[in-house]
């Protein structure tokens, strides 16, 4: 399932991602099943998550878009070696 979302949507989440800090970190491995549940487990918790690749980083946007289907979010942007995820939590939605 892909979370479509307007450029309004968008443009507010980037403008909320400004102030938080990468949580999940990509490094030599790639996309490996533990990044996948990290990220996952970041955006239960939080909705809006930053990842840094620190390795891949010419691969940053092949790779973002294979983490936001990985785990069923939204890829909101990404800007030099960092991405932005989204994803509404099932405890907000109570």
């Amino acid at each position: 399932m892909k979370l479509e979302m307007t450029s309004k949507e968008r443009a507010r989440l980037r403008s909320q991602a400004q102030t938080i800090d990468p949580v999940v970190m990509v490094g030599r491995e790639g996309v490996t099943d533990r990044v996948v549940e990290a990220l996952e487990k970041a955006l239960y918790d939080h909705e809006l998550v930053k990842v840094r690749f620190q390795d891949f980083k010419e691969e940053t946007k092949a790779l973002s878009e294979e983490l936001a289907e990985k785990s069923d979010s939204a890829l909101v942007a990404t800007t030099g070696f960092t991405a932005v995820f989204f994803k509404k939590s099932e405890k907000n939605r109570k």
